[in-house]
């Protein structure tokens, strides 16, 4: 059983460039910084601001979502609008502003009903995927559940009931955004070694590895699953 994510990695030139980025603007905390490499704690889930050259890559011009308290919304949005071109789409009751950071990738601070203050973690990431029905199958396999199947609109959302995947033909996004290639992100697995078998035989690779078993789908990208006592220790400082 899949649950919570634990990290999101992003390609950028200069990680302490774009780690000020992310410090000032969305006030994230500094958990460890280096010159190759630094990682931010988005409330539960690490983004991990990565520069070129290893492997796995970060995600480039990647669609991600984090939350933030619906009584803090407003607040965000006056604060980003005077410095971003904003878009803000409406999902039933639930309001989201979109804007883009130094490197292309597309930020979304979505609402929730929900305590603490500022961003409180990753909801949603969207991945580019060549061919939306082996990529869905693929994901289902691995524990996903399909919540929405809109592949005649090139687009599929599956879930965890904690972090919601968007699988996307290559395409054009609410504010012109576009699904991330070969993003490196991680995932908490009851039981990731059994959870990573299910999907051998169509996996690309399937490696043990000290957070866990790291999967490569399909399309590229890498899924790490973890357990949650591996997961607790993600972000605790050196």
């Amino acid at each position: 059983m899949l649950s919570s994510p634990a990290w999101l990695t992003l390609e950028v030139k200069y990680p302490d460039r774009a780690t000020a980025f992310y410090e000032a603007f969305l006030e994230l905390d500094i958990v460890s910084e280096g010159p190759d490499e630094a990682v931010l704690a988005a409330g539960d889930t690490e983004l991990r601001l990565r520069a070129p050259g290893t492997v796995p890559r970060g995600g480039l011009h990647t669609h991600y979502a984090l939350t933030i308290p619906e009584r803090e919304y407003d607040d965000w949005y006056d604060r980003l609008d005077e410095r971003f071109d904003l878009v803000e789409h409406t999902f039933g009751d639930a309001r989201s502003l979109y804007f883009y950071d130094p490197e292309g990738n597309c930020v979304e601070l979505g609402e929730r009903a929900i305590d603490g203050t500022g961003v409180t973690g990753l909801f949603e990431l969207v991945l580019e995927a060549e061919e939306l029905s082996s990529a869905m199958e693929f994901y289902t396999t691995l524990g996903f559940e399909v919540v929405d199947d809109g592949r005649d609109e090139g687009r599929v959302r599956l879930s965890t009931g904690e972090l919601d995947l968007e699988l996307w033909s290559p395409r054009l996004g609410i504010a012109d955004a576009r699904g991330g290639v070969h993003v490196d992100f991680g995932v908490v697995a009851d039981d990731p070694k059994s959870t990573a078998k299910e999907v051998a035989d169509d996996a690309l690779a399937v490696t043990s590895v000290d957070d866990g078993v790291r999967i490569r789908d399909p399309d590229g990208h890498y899924l790490t699953l973890v357990s949650a006592q591996v997961a607790a220790g993600v972000g605790a400082a050196d």
